[in-house]
C-alpha cells in the first residue's frame, strides 16, 4: 500500500509523517494578481469539486501548522484588499524592535519601508516573522479566527502570530530577550525543550493535514474568497524560494506553489502539485523527529519523496 511506503520513507529518514493529499481537478497556471483598491464581485465558481480519493497517513490527527498560519494570514489581508477595508500601498515601516529573526526584513540590520502588499510578499514568499507580524497588526487576529470559521476548518486554531510564538518561547526559557533565549536554550535537557508550547498543537498554533489540503482547495478554486484574493495568495505561494522539500520530489516540468513551516524537531510544507497536463493535487506533509534541529537535510527530502509517491498514486487511479 502506498501509505506502507510513505511510511517507510519517513522511518529512513529517521522522522515520524503525517500526509494528506487530494486531486483539485485541473486549472490554469497560478497567475499573481497586483491587489488594487478596487472591491472584487461574486465568487466565480467554475464547478470543480475535489475527487473523493485521497492518500493519508494520520490525516486527522493535530499538528503545529508554524508558519504555515502565514497562508491564512495573507488570506485574510488579500480579502480585506479586495473589500476595499486596506490600501495595499500603505507604507509601514520595520524598526528594530519589530525584528524577530529570520528571513527578509526580520534580519535586516536598519530601517525598512515597505508597503502593506510587499509585507505579504515577504511573509509568503521567505517567511519573513517580522512582516508577518506587521501585517496582522494591520489586519487583526480576531479577523483571521472569524476566518478559519467562515471556511468551517473546525480543527484550526489560531492563538497567536509569530511575536506571540516567540514571547512564549522567551517565556517558558526565562529570557528577556532573543540574546538571552540563544544563550540559554541550548542549556535545555532535550525533554524540556520537548514540552515547549510551541511543538504542542494543544497550545499554539495548529490544524490537521487534511484541513490544510481543504484550505489549499478553497484557495485554489476560489471558493476562501474573492478571486483576486485567491489569486494573490497563489501567486505568491508559486514565488516561495524554498525549494528542499516539496519541490525537491518532483521533476522540473511539475510546477509547486507552496509554504513551509519549520520548528525544531518539526518540518513541514503544504501546497499545490501542478502538471503539465493541468492536473493539480494539494498536499500538506508533517514530519517530527526525535533530533530538535532544524536543519535535517535527509527529513527535507523525504517529505518531497513521500508527496510525490501520494500524487503518483492519485495520478495513477486516474485522479
Amino acid at each position: 500500500m502506498v501509505e506502507d511506503r510513505i511510511r517507510e520513507v519517513f522511518a529512513g529518514a529517521g522522522a515520524e509523517g503525517l500526509l494528506h493529499a487530494l486531486p483539485l481537478g485541473r486549472g490554469p497556471d497560478c497567475e499573481e494578481v497586483a491587489l488594487s483598491t478596487r472591491s472584487a464581485g461574486d465568487e466565480r465558481d467554475d464547478g470543480e469539486c475535489a475527487a473523493a480519493d485521497e492518500v493519508a497517513v494520520g490525516a486527522d490527527q493535530p499538528v503545529v501548522i508554524a508558519s504555515i498560519f502565514k497562508v491564512l494570514l495573507v488570506l485574510e489581508f488579500a480579502r480585506q484588499v479586495a473589500a476595499g477595508q486596506l490600501d495595499p500601498r500603505e507604507r509601514v515601516r520595520v524598526t528594530a524592535a519589530d525584528r524577530l529573526g529570520g528571513w527578509g526584513t526580520a534580519g535586516c540590520a536598519d530601517d525598512v519601508e515597505l508597503s502593506l502588499r510587499d509585507l505579504a510578499h515577504f511573509a509568503l514568499t521567505v517567511s519573513d516573522n517580522s512582516a508577518a507580524d506587521l501585517l496582522l497588526a494591520q489586519v487583526g487576529l480576531d479577523t483571521v479566527r472569524l476566518l478559519v470559521q467562515e471556511l468551517r476548518l473546525e480543527r484550526t486554531r489560531i492563538v497567536g502570530g509569530p511575536r506571540d510564538v516567540l514571547q512564549s518561547m522567551l517565556t517558558e526559557v526565562g529570557a528577556r530577550d532573543e540574546a538571552e533565549f540563544a544563550l540559554r536554550y541550548p542549556a535545555l535537557p532535550d525533554e524540556r525543550k520537548r514540552r515547549m508550547s510551541v511543538l504542542d498543537p494543544s497550545r499554539t498554533n495548529a490544524s490537521t493535514p487534511r484541513e490544510i489540503t481543504r484550505l489549499l482547495g478553497l484557495v485554489w478554486r476560489d471558493e476562501a474568497g474573492p478571486p483576486q484574493a485567491c489569486a494573490h495568495v497563489r501567486g505568491l505561494m508559486s514565488r516561495q524560494v524554498f525549494r528542499h522539500r516539496l519541490v525537491s520530489g518532483f521533476p522540473d516540468e511539475v510546477t509547486v506553489s507552496a509554504k513551509t513551516g519549520t520548528l525544531p524537531g518539526l518540518h513541514m510544507e503544504a501546497g499545490v502539485v501542478r502538471y503539465p497536463d493541468g492536473s493539480r493535487y494539494a498536499v500538506s506533509v508533517f514530519a517530527r523527529t526525535r533530533e530538535l534541529a532544524t536543519s535535517r537535510p535527509a527529513v527535507d527530502a523525504a517529505i518531497g519523496a513521500t508527496a510525490r509517491l501520494a500524487v503518483e498514486f492519485l495520478r495513477s487511479r486516474g485522479s
